[in-house]
């Protein structure tokens, strides 16, 4: 088997679109799940127990289920589950590029949940007392006090969090959504060169996963160093 490779700069233009979209669910997905997922960890805290335990079940649920099955149900259940409730005559059309935009959101929320949760629970109880002396309220006490510090502490962490979701993008491939796996697969079934494709997306993958790795490694021991 000879390997042709010039297949690769041919479909460059192609494969860019790809990795671009790959980048912007990476960056959406990464916003909202951070956002969502500090409004779970706040949920988990609260005192008022109804909300701690929807949080609490919400995040385990999304914890204890494989990505690709989320993809799939939010893709093929929902607009049948929309169709039934709207008494229409034919489900709604979520689209490929929508579908994984939310269940990213959605699946991504609960780890950085989680995240958020260890983060702020690492600050001291003496500083939310603190704010309380000052006559900070709940809501400006984790805003001005809490939520800051927690975020400089998780930010490695988060960091990680964000290169594995990099990663898990390229699931959107079973729903058809042309990322950059997506681009690769295509252009190789329609050329006969699928190992050429595979290899060269393992490559892209390995060096940019390998990069951001070292680079969070490298702003863990500065945070340590500024602790």
């Amino acid at each position: 088997m000879t390997f042709d490779f010039d297949v690769i700069q041919r479909s460059l233009p192609y494969l860019w679109k790809g990795f671009q979209y790959t980048v912007e669910l990476t960056v959406i997905a990464a916003a909202g799940g951070i956002f969502f997922g500090t409004l779970l960890a706040l949920a988990r805290l609260s005192s008022t127990k109804w909300l701690s335990l929807a949080a609490s079940g919400y995040v385990n649920l999304m914890r204890s289920i494989p990505l690709v099955l989320v993809i799939f149900w939010f893709f093929f259940l929902v607009p049948l589950i929309a169709q039934s409730l709207t008494g229409a005559e034919r489900p709604p059309q979520i689209g490929a590029e929508r579908t994984a935009i939310i269940t990213f959101i959605m699946f991504e929320a609960a780890y950085f949940c989680e995240i958020m949760r260890a983060g702020i629970q690492s600050i001291p109880k003496g500083q939310v007392y603190a704010a309380y002396a000052l006559g900070l309220s709940y809501g400006q006490a984790m805003r001005l006090v809490v939520l800051p510090q927690a975020f400089r502490n998780m930010i490695p962490v988060l960091l990680t969090q964000i290169i594995i979701l990099f990663q898990d993008t390229s699931l959107t491939y079973v729903i058809s959504a042309t990322d950059f796996l997506g681009a690769a697969s295509k252009i190789g079934q329609r050329d006969g060169r699928l190992v050429e494709m595979y290899v060269f997306v393992a490559v892209v993958y390995f060096v940019i996963s390998s990069t951001l790795s070292f680079l969070v490694k490298r702003l863990q021991k500065k945070i340590a160093v500024i602790r």
